[in-house]
């Protein structure tokens, strides 16, 4: 596989555990799902039923600014806070890969501003492709999105943290929301 998720990296390193497979190594998160699977879910549901049962609303927007604000919205939620979290990782010898063991909590960057600044982007891009795409059924489905990643990525994650860190996350907890 290739393209964002990788350059996000998703599949980076040799890790081999993922959704569906024990995690045998104690320090790393029980995440229980690829994460942008489920993001790329909503999106892919929200074409088919925008194909056989749309909903005929107008869209406010008309197309060249359309695809000019919705694309904006995904490149710079890539950007700053896909991107910019990868290289802050990476940077500091940590993995962004979920079932990797944290050695550090980041407090850099879209760190300050969110705790969740990858999951944050990925809710980000379903907005901006239903913007670019005039499509509802992407923009209802998000809702969606956001709560199955709470239930199953960043739930687990603050749990390991909090378990891990101790009393250094939960004050970070307190400063810096889950979302925005």
């Amino acid at each position: 596989m290739g393209g964002a998720w990788t350059t996000l990296g998703y599949f980076s390193g040799t890790n081999r555990e993922g959704p569906g497979r024990m995690n045998t190594k104690k320090d790393a998160a029980r995440v229980r799902v690829f994460p942008p699977a489920v993001p790329l879910a909503a999106v892919l549901l929200g074409l088919v039923l925008e194909r056989f049962v749309p909903i005929s609303a107008e869209f406010p927007v008309t197309i060249p600014l359309r695809y000019v604000l919705g694309n904006g919205i995904i490149v710079v939620s890539v950007l700053f806070l896909g991107a910019w979290p990868v290289w802050l990782f990476r940077s500091s010898g940590q993995s962004e890969n979920p079932w990797k063991p944290t050695v550090a909590l980041e407090r850099r960057g879209p760190y300050r501003l969110t705790r969740n600044p990858m999951y944050l982007q990925m809710i980000l891009i379903c907005l901006g492709l239903t913007i670019a795409l005039a499509n509802w059924w992407i923009l209802v489905l998000t809702p969606c999105a956001a709560w199955a990643l709470t239930e199953l990525a960043i739930k687990p994650e603050e749990q390991y943290l909090e378990s891990k860190f101790g009393e250094e996350y939960r004050r970070f907890k307190e400063d810096v929301r889950r979302w925005l």
